[in-house]
Formats: C-alpha cells, sequence, structure tokens
C-alpha cells in the first residue's frame, strides 16, 4: 500500500507541475512527459530510502 500511495502522489504532483510549467512556457501539455517524470521520482525515492536507513545510528 505503501508504494501505491508513494506513487499516487507522486503521480498528481508530477502533472500538475508539468501542466503549470508548460503552460507558462505556452507548449501543450504532454501527459506522458508527467508519467514518466512521476515514475522516475517514485523509484528514486524509493531506492533514497533503502540507501539512508537508520541502520548505521542502531549500531552506535
Amino acid at each position: 500500500m505503501q508504494f501505491i500511495m508513494t506513487f499516487f502522489w507522486t503521480f498528481l504532483l508530477t502533472e500538475m507541475l508539468t501542466y503549470v510549467v508548460s503552460s507558462m512556457n505556452g507548449i501543450e501539455f504532454n501527459f506522458m512527459t508527467g508519467l514518466v517524470l512521476a515514475i522516475a521520482a517514485t523509484v528514486l525515492m524509493f531506492v533514497l530510502s533503502t540507501l539512508l536507513t537508520d541502520e548505521h545510528a542502531e549500531q552506535h
């Protein structure tokens, strides 16, 4: 459930960001750009969360 909700909110925020930036630049909104950014951001968040664990703090 954690993965689904993280992707859901990341998807909503990146689509909103894509819409606003494309509107400000005067170009056509592209749904796929937001989707690709959402997938990349979600994967990056999960990779960083696994790398930055508190295991080192618990050992001391």
